[in-house]
């Protein structure tokens, strides 16, 4: 991005807020502080963030409300704040379409790393006209084409699916190991950055979401499967364009 990231940090707690501020601040980032999902739909149509920090736990407001509607409605990365160390509460999370969660108390060098490894998957968006279409790289399986550039998944049948930033970076890493069974822990590395905490089911949350959205039978998965006590495999051959 040539222009400083718009980070929207949502909490009403202003503690929290003015400290996210000032780091972020200082890290170059541009920064908008609401204490209210209100106030987050009302900047959205006229400064929409290139990343949201969504506190679930507002006064009065469904922070996972909060979350659908952003996810229905705008193209942004989404990171969550909770005090809830609940892993429920994170799994609806990712489920609703978070790119990461981060837990409070939370560390700021590590919260920023997260946000610039959000940020890092949504860039590419940003440039595609910069690429051209010779060299974009198409990873091709079963009915459905990976534009990676592009970030874009569509189908042999015009179809254009819309996948979170984590969705996409899995299923690129799936595909670029097409036949072999890769465990959570190379996954969330490779698409994350970190190793798995313990009862972490951020994998297997985004898994499940990604079979939906490739008409894959969760019952009978034909195109991810989970091998037992190893990890998951895409099935098909992949094909490069």
């Amino acid at each position: 991005m040539t222009e400083a990231a718009h980070i929207a940090i949502v909490d009403d707690e202003p503690d929290i807020t003015q400290l996210l501020a000032g780091y972020l601040s200082r890290q170059g980032f541009r920064v908008s502080e609401l204490a209210s999902g209100r106030a987050l739909t009302a900047l959205m149509p006229t400064d929409p963030p290139d990343l949201v920090l969504l506190d679930l736990g507002l006064p009065g407001e469904d922070g996972f409300a909060i979350a659908r509607n952003l996810r229905e409605h705008w193209h942004c990365g989404l990171i969550i704040l909770t005090g809830r160390g609940d892993a429920v509460d994170k799994v609806v999370g990712l489920e609703i379409g978070a790119d990461d969660y981060v837990t409070k108390p939370f560390d700021l060098r590590e919260l920023l790393a997260r946000i610039k490894a959000v940020l890092r998957r949504l860039a590419p968006a940003g440039a595609v006209s910069e690429v051209p279409v010779a060299a974009r790289e198409r990873l091709c399986f079963d009915q459905w084409e990976i534009d990676v550039p592009a970030r874009q998944l569509g189908s042999t049948d015009g179809r254009q699916v819309a996948l979170t930033a984590g969705e996409f970076d899995l299923l690129c890493v799936l595909a670029r190991h097409a036949g072999r069974v890769l465990s959570r822990d190379f996954l969330l590395e490779q698409t994350r950055g970190r190793d798995a905490a313990p009862f972490d089911r951020t994998i297997d949350v985004q898994i499940g979401r990604l079979r939906r959205k490739l008409d894959d039978d969760p019952d009978e998965p034909r195109l991810i499967k989970a091998v037992r006590g190893a990890g998951y495999v895409l099935v098909p051959a992949v094909t490069l364009r």
